[in-house]
C-alpha cells in the first residue's frame, strides 16, 4: 500500500518507538510534505531518548521546503527529520526525497539527524538511497551526530546548493556531500560494507563530506566501494572531502575500493 501524506507524521512523546512497514508500506510526501519528524521536547540537544526505529518500508517524494535561518534548526530531512535522541533505520528504501536547494548547512534529502545522543550512533543498516537531493547531503545529513552506515546502497543522490559553508560571497551556500554530509565536534562517521556510486556534489565530496571541527573524530571506510562520485570543486580523495580541525586529511580506509 502507498499512503500519501497530507501532513507530516510527528512523534511528540515516547521512550522507544518502532515503525515497521512489514515490507508492504510506502509513505509518500507527494513532492510537497516532509514525511516523518521527531523532536519530542522542543529544541532538545544530545539527550539519550527517545529511541526511534524505522524498518521494512519505503519513503518516496518527501519534501522539506524550510529555509536555513539563524533562529530555527528545523530544516532539511525531506523524508525523516530527527533532533535529539537515537535513530536506527533498517531495511528501508528512500527514493526521490528532497529538501530546499540552498543553505550552507541545510542538508539531508532523505534523512537529517541533528544534535543526537553522542553515545549512540545513528545506524543506517541495509538501506537504499536513490535519487535524493538537497543543498547538502543528498541522502544523509548529520550535525553533531555519529553515523554508522552498514550494508547499504547510495546511488544517484546529489547536493545541489552552491557556495559552500560558510557561504561564499554572492552565493546562497551549500553544494557538498552528494551522498553523505556530516559536520560538528567529536563525532565519527563509519562506512561499512556499503556501495556509493554516481552521487554528485557541486562543491566538495561527491560521495562523502565529513568535517570534524576539532581533533576528536574520524571518517572510516571499510569493506566498501566508492565509484564515480564526482566533486565539482574540491576533494581529498576520489569523491571524498575529509577535514579535521581545519586541516584536510585522508580517511581511514580498510579493504575498500575508492575511485
Amino acid at each position: 500500500v502507498t499512503i500519501t501524506m497530507t501532513a507530516t507524521a510527528t512523534i511528540v512523546h515516547g521512550q522507544r518507538i518502532v515503525i515497521d512497514g512489514g515490507g508492504k508500506v510506502t509513505l509518500s510526501g507527494g513532492g510537497r510534505i516532509r514525511i516523518l519528524a521527531m523532536d519530542t521536547c522542543g529544541h532538545c540537544w544530545e539527550q539519550a531518548g527517545p529511541q526511534l526505529v524505522v524498518q521494512n518500508m519505503r519513503f518516496v517524494a518527501g519534501y522539506s521546503g524550510a529555509h536555513q535561518t539563524s533562529t530555527s534548526a528545523n530544516y532539511g530531512g525531506g523524508a525523516i527529520f530527527e533532533q535529539g535522541g537515537q535513530l536506527k533505520v533498517v531495511n528501508s528504501e528512500f527514493v526521490d526525497n528532497r529538501c530546499y536547494k540552498y543553505g550552507p548547512d541545510l542538508g539531508g534529502g532523505a534523512i537529517r539527524a541533528y544534535g543526537m545522543d553522542m553515545k549512540t550512533p545513528v545506524y543506517i543498516t541495509s538501506d537504499t538511497f536513490r535519487g535524493n537531493k538537497c543543498s547538502n547531503g543528498g541522502a544523509l545529513s548529520g550535525l553533531y551526530a555519529n553515523f554508522v552506515v552498514i550494508n547499504s546502497l547510495l546511488t544517484g543522490n546529489a547536493s545541489i546548493g552552491w557556495g559552500q559553508n560558510p557561504t561564499q560571497p554572492g552565493t546562497r551556500g551549500g553544494g557538498s556531500g552528494g551522498g553523505i554530509y556530516t559536520d560538528g565536534d567529536s563525532y565519527n562517521l563509519v562506512i561499512d560494507g556499503t556501495l556509493l556510486h554516481d552521487n554528485s556534489a557541486r562543491e566538495g565530496g561527491g560521495g562523502i563530506f565529513c568535517v570534524v571541527d576539532n581533533d576528536h573524530g574520524t571518517l572510516t571506510i571499510k569493506y566498501s566501494t566508492l565509484h564515480h562520485n564526482p566533486s565539482g570543486q574540491f576533494e581529498d580523495a576520489p569523491g571524498i572531502f575529509d577535514s579535521r580541525n581545519g586541516h584536510d586529511v585522508q580517511p581511514v580506509v580498510i579493504h575498500s575500493t575508492i575511485n
